[in-house]
């Protein structure tokens, strides 16, 4: 049995739940579901919401939250790899997807890794409400979603609500350098290090072993738009275009400068979405840093960065689309990175 807000998924057994979104009502579905087989029908987001919560308290499973201003995709799939369990997946980090992660969770689970997102003061309390999470693990506090919290301060009051609230034990950005796996981080760069660190410790004291940490790793990867590698004609991409704020930014940056690289480093950077009055400073501190690594063109894209001292900028990406594959040559390595609406993603050629 599963639960989905997708009519079109439903079958026999399953239950459907039922939301009023922006475009459409999923109540006006629900003819179409039983007409599937569903066996049950949650109406509403607080239906939902209730529903999680009594599931939750039945559950055997070790919850573990997982949170943070950057990097708490790439933690959340660390843990779940060192654990071998399940957990979040794609952007299921919300009010809604957390929820519907709960009542997924396999009755014989022995762990549960839920990604835990916020943009507004109390979203985190909210949601530890509906998990109750026994580890609590805090991987960033940065400026993500600045313009919602007004400070970074306020950020990290926001972020350690979840370590306040496991009930077993928490770890936080400082205790990344507590411990070294003993095995390579696959991915580079030291945010993605401190990430795995973050990870491994969690694992080790949820009772994997180094050993069953390291054979779990092969073949790691991250989905989605997320440190994406892919050769195309010889041109290298690196598509982390799924999001981006001034923190993570300059953490991919870094990692991009390290890159083996035959031809150009190219670096594409656009918009950043959610950071207020200051979001040009923001941007600016963005370029700047690209340009200090001495990558050799550095592209920027949207009404913000396209205000920015770099090689080349536009406004909107269409015309960059209508000349950009022309502009790469074989050996060159190129780095796609933005907040998700800004599309950037659509620079890499189909195969």
């Amino acid at each position: 049995m599963k639960y989905t807000f997708d009519s079109r998924e439903v079958g026999p057994g399953d239950v459907f739940v039922a939301l009023k979104g922006e475009k459409a009502d999923g109540r006006d579905y629900i003819p179409q579901a039983l007409a599937a087989g569903a066996a049950g029908v949650i109406e509403g987001l607080e239906a939902l919401q209730q529903a999680a919560r009594e599931r939750r308290r039945r559950l055997k499973a070790k919850v573990i939250g997982v949170t943070g201003s950057a990097g708490k995709t790439t933690t959340k799939e660390f843990l779940k790899t060192f654990l071998a369990c399940s957990g979040t997946e794609g952007n299921f980090n919300n009010h809604i997807g957390l929820p519907l992660t709960i009542l997924n969770c396999p009755d014989d689970a022995e762990f549960l890794v839920l990604e835990m997102g916020t943009n507004h003061p109390g979203e985190i309390a909210a949601l530890c409400d509906i998990a109750e999470p026994d580890v609590g693990v805090v991987c960033s506090i940065g400026t993500a979603h600045i313009e919602f919290f007004g400070s970074r301060e306020a950020i990290a009051e926001e972020k350690l609500t979840l370590a306040r609230r496991a009930k077993s034990f928490a770890l936080v950005p400082e205790d990344a350098s507590k411990v070294t796996p003993p095995f390579p981080c696959p991915l580079p760069g030291a945010h993605n290090l401190s990430n795995m660190s973050l990870a491994y410790q969690a694992a080790l004291r949820l009772g994997a072993t180094p050993e069953e940490c390291a054979a779990r790793l092969k073949g790691f990867s991250l989905p989605g738009s997320r440190w994406r590698r892919v050769e195309i004609d010889g041109v290298g991409y690196i598509d982390d275009s799924y999001n981006a704020n001034p923190d993570s930014m300059i953490a991919a940056l870094d990692a991009f400068a390290a890159e083996p690289c035959e031809g150009r480093r190219i670096a594409v950077l656009g918009d950043m979405f959610e950071l207020g009055e200051n979001a040009l400073a923001y941007h600016r501190k963005v370029f700047s840093h690209a340009l200090e690594l001495g990558i050799p063109l550095v592209i920027g894209v949207g009404e913000l960065s396209s205000q920015c001292i770099c090689h080349l900028a536009y406004k909107t990406l269409e015309p960059l689309k209508k000349k950009f594959r022309a502009d790469v040559s074989a050996g060159d390595l190129v780095l796609i990175k933005a907040s998700h609406g800004m599309k950037l993603g659509e620079l890499v050629p189909a195969r």
